[in-house]
């Protein structure tokens, strides 16, 4: 059995200000540093083998303090990076809607297809189930890739929701048999208390 963590990166000022961040590479912020710190504080004492990360800020500086606290070795890889957002990236919905109006998500505004960003994810996942079948993965990346993802790999059971993904949040999925299974979705039990 292959076992994968999802794990979104730690909160920015850009998603407490709620503005598109996409490829726009944003640093965490205090808070978002310290929701890392205890999520590898959950991590730490957990049994996992590899650590992969997208080479964006938040999610690097996230895999960064997870490597600190289970001794990983961070594996960057670009295929893990957000979904695109192009001309949105920096604005909030009522900038888009001021500049484009309320019909702005019909607009070609050169942001990433999702089927792009299905593809990309899917080819970093059957790389790691030849790669590495057996071992247990933690994957820090953002939250709409992680979203189209977990939603690819869940075709026949449908027990996804439509969640906004969590900063911190843990998603894990096995992989067996050829088929898949949800262990935990949208998780941030370590940020409670």
């Amino acid at each position: 059995m292959t076992k994968i963590a999802f794990i979104r990166h730690g909160s920015t000022s850009w998603n407490k200000e709620k503005r598109a961040q996409g490829s726009s590479d944003i640093p965490l912020d205090y808070d978002g540093k310290e929701e890392a710190v205890k999520l590898a504080d959950r991590l730490k004492d957990e049994s996992w083998d590899l650590l992969y990360s997208s080479p964006l800020g938040r999610a690097k500086q996230t895999a960064e303090e997870i490597s600190r606290r289970t001794h990983l070795k961070v594996h960057f890889d670009p295929r893990l990076r957000e979904a695109g957002g192009g001309q949105i990236e920096g604005t909030t919905e009522q900038e888009r809607v001021a500049r484009w109006g309320e019909g702005w998500r019909s607009l070609d505004l050169g942001w990433e297809p999702r089927g792009s960003v299905i593809k990309r994810g899917v080819e970093f996942i059957e790389a790691m189930l030849d790669k590495h079948k057996g071992s247990n993965i933690l994957v820090v990346s953002h939250g709409a890739l992680i979203g189209h993802l977990l939603r690819e790999l869940d075709k026949k059971e449908d027990l996804l929701h439509d969640d906004h993904m969590k900063n911190t949040s843990v998603s894990v999925v096995m992989h067996e048999g050829g088929s898949w299974t949800f262990n935990e979705y949208n998780c941030t039990k370590h940020l409670e208390g």
